[in-house]
């Protein structure tokens, strides 16, 4: 019996149409990760990656910049630290909070992300063409910097 549609994606909403390329890139990428060496990252941990600049930042504030609650970060970060991630420390100016900074491997992965998703984003030009991909990510970028400045809930 052949497997249905969900219901958004038999009526092509942005969502959908954002989804897929997406939920695509994704999986290619972890699974690339695995095979560069990282087999213990977990897509759960890209709440934490994504949000982790330079230094380091507390637990609450990646919370919040990743939408989810302080304890399924620290739960997320523990288990990063466990894979030699991430280091966690007390915070200096609260010794009740703590901060998460990306290890020498955790900058590797990092970069090793950056990389690959660069390679999908050439792939992707081989399937519609440099110029569409071009096209597409000025959009992504317009949308992006409006989206930062506009209440749109």
């Amino acid at each position: 019996m052949p497997q249905e549609k969900p219901f958004t994606d038999t009526h092509q909403t942005l969502g959908a149409l954002l989804r897929m390329p997406y939920e695509r890139m994704s999986g290619w990428l972890y699974a690339e990760l695995r095979e560069s060496g990282f087999d213990d990252i977990r897509p759960a941990f890209s709440a934490v990656l994504r949000n982790l600049g330079p230094g380091s930042s507390r637990v609450s504030e990646l919370a919040a910049r990743a939408g989810m609650t302080k304890q399924s970060m620290s739960y997320l970060v523990e288990q990063m630290q466990g894979c030699g991630l991430v280091t966690v420390t007390p915070d200096a100016q609260d010794r009740r909070a703590n901060t998460v900074q990306l290890t020498a491997r955790g900058e590797k992965a990092v970069l090793t992300g950056i990389v690959l998703s660069k390679s999908y984003e050439e792939r992707l030009a081989g399937l519609l063409g440099e110029r569409k991909i071009a096209q597409l990510r000025s959009i992504l970028e317009e949308l992006a910097a409006k989206l930062e400045t506009t209440d749109t809930r």
